[in-house]
């Protein structure tokens, strides 16, 4: 079989089938932002391989209007939880409710996130609220959750969504690249790299300062949360826990106004693919993309 002439979706779900099936029902993941787009396709796709998903939105009415239609379409194992990753009280909240209804965590994918600008359009509107969500709220969740992740022979999984955006290579500031960098690197220096770009967005120094030119707030809140993503990879190697970073391109969802090269389901059966792979083929501490010509690649 020439699975290279395969659509994305079934090359995918292609590798899937001939992969040793080390998941059951009693493999539980979280997935952020999981309302639409991208993060309600990876939930359904993980319905459709068995295990059981708690779906979160920060929106109460939409997340339970998308947990319902999965299971009038037959997914009795998914569960929503309004959560709001922004807000550290939300992420208490959900935390408990985990920990008594479910007790341990297999995976989670940090899939939410904001932006607030169209495709194109490269001006600051609200940063703060971008790093809030999109790395500080993945940060917290990630950091509440730790004590609960199964950690056994099948190797527990965090998958971040982030974006090519944040690559370091986007940076024109050499002094904050060296930074990040760095294989020392630490979470106070990702913090003080954050602070710093907020505060030249505040004082109309951020161009000046050689931060990243396009969707500039995201693409740092994406960058702190590669580089954060590389420091929790550090911290748990070899202790039975995988953190890696993957982009999904450019995805006709709600964030891009409908505009893509490829389908959230698409990106859902890659998502799927890299978050069960089995334990001996996983690695950690890497950042994955999403490419056209049907094949994922990955570099540090």
């Amino acid at each position: 079989m020439d699975v290279t002439s395969l659509p994305i979706y079934m090359l995918c779900m292609y590798i899937i089938n001939i992969m040793h099936v080390w998941w059951s029902k009693g493999t539980t993941a979280v997935v952020t932002g999981a309302n639409k787009g991208i993060g309600f396709e990876v939930v359904k796709k993980l319905l459709e391989l068995g295990l059981t998903v708690v779906l979160t939105a920060r929106n109460a009415k939409n997340g339970s209007l998308a947990a319902d239609s999965l299971r009038r379409a037959g997914f009795q194992n998914v569960h929503f939880y309004c959560l709001d990753v922004s807000d550290p009280s939300s992420i208490a909240a959900f935390v408990s409710w985990f920990r008594h209804n479910f007790g341990v965590l297999d995976i989670l994918v940090n899939n939410a996130a904001v932006s607030f600008n169209a495709v194109g359009d490269n001006s600051i509107k609200e940063p703060e609220t971008i790093i809030k969500t999109n790395f500080y709220g993945a940060k917290l969740l990630t950091e509440a959750l730790l004590p609960l992740f199964r950690r056994l022979v099948s190797v527990s999984r965090i998958l971040n969504i982030s974006s090519r955006l944040g690559s370091l290579n986007k940076l024109r500031n050499p002094s904050v690249r060296q930074t990040l960098e760095s294989e020392e690197l630490n979470n106070e220096q990702i913090d003080a790299t954050v602070t710093q770009f907020l505060e030249d967005v505040s004082s109309g120094t951020w161009e000046k300062q050689g931060w990243p030119e396009n969707w500039s707030d995201y693409a740092v809140s994406k960058m702190a949360l590669n580089a954060y993503s590389r420091v929790l990879a550090r911290r748990y190697n070899g202790k039975k826990l995988s953190v890696n970073c993957f982009c999904p391109g450019f995805t006709r969802t709600s964030m891009t106004g409908g505009q893509g090269t490829h389908t959230a389901e698409d990106v859902a059966a890659t998502i799927a693919t890299l978050v069960l792979l089995p334990p001996e083929k996983l690695t950690s501490g890497k950042f994955f993309m999403f490419l056209e010509h049907k094949k994922i690649i990955s570099r540090l």
